[in-house]
């Protein structure tokens, strides 16, 4: 049995027994949109914490600047549900999966991630956004690797439709109907539309990430499988072309 099929039996003592905590007895912990997979927040847990977000099923941390337990939210409102806590290989980093309640940033961002640090040779990292470059720099990723996110995606949207968990932007769409679906569509193809006639590279890679992911709800109420999508688009690329 590989080390990977063995941690996945191991109980959830076993697995606290084995977390390896820093020397102040904190445990980094990043903390990711279940729905979009966005990075919202890094912060810190220490044991007690931890096990308060495993019995209350919210996240709680540390708080290093003052010293005490941090339930996020809290005083906000803008708390976060746990849906999963991976731990790292070393077993010294979380990642935990939230349904966050609203922002997830005291400014209001919906991420603490919102600035970005000025690449000094943008150009020599224009392969790793995307497009071909990507590609030709990834050798051996195949297709179903490349685009396993996009299943994820459509596995978790489908996921929300049937639970509809509280707080969550997906079961809001879904609640609202199509007509509101469609309207979000409609908002994030226009705003593609601007970023790419403003040649703004790093808005549009945002807002086509946006867009794919309404076009995925859209997708699921109307009941129309991705496979479907990619069954037309390997059908159009098979088509003898006609000169």
């Amino acid at each position: 049995m590989s080390e990977a099929e063995q941690n996945k039996v191991l109980s959830q003592q076993e697995v606290l027994e084995g977390i390896r905590w820093n020397e102040a007895g904190l445990l980094p912990a990043v903390v990711q949109d279940a729905d979009s997979l966005e990075v919202l927040m890094f912060a810190y847990m220490n044991k007690e914490s931890l096990q308060l977000s495993l019995e209350s099923g919210q996240t709680w941390f540390w708080s290093r600047s003052r010293g005490e337990l941090w339930h996020k939210g809290g005083t906000s409102g803008n708390t976060q549900a746990i849906t999963s806590i991976h731990y790292d290989c070393d077993s010294d980093t979380l990642l935990v999966k939230v349904v966050p309640e609203g922002p997830a940033c005291h400014t209001g961002e919906t991420s603490c991630f919102f600035r970005e640090l000025p690449l000094s040779n943008p150009a020599a990292a224009k392969g790793a956004k995307g497009g071909p470059e990507a590609v030709s720099a990834r050798p051996g990723l195949n297709d179903s690797a490349r685009f396993a996110v996009l299943g994820e995606l459509e596995r978790v949207i489908a996921e929300r439709e049937a639970e509809r968990p509280e707080g969550a932007y997906t079961t809001y769409l879904f609640d609202k109907g199509v007509d509101k679906i469609l309207k979000k569509v409609g908002e994030e193809a226009s705003e593609t539309i601007i970023a790419a006639k403003n040649k703004d590279n790093a808005e549009l890679r945002l807002e086509v990430s946006d867009l794919i992911y309404h076009l995925l709800v859209l997708l699921q109420e109307r009941k129309l499988p991705l496979d479907e999508i990619m069954d037309e688009l390997s059908l159009r690329h098979e088509r003898p072309r006609r000169d």
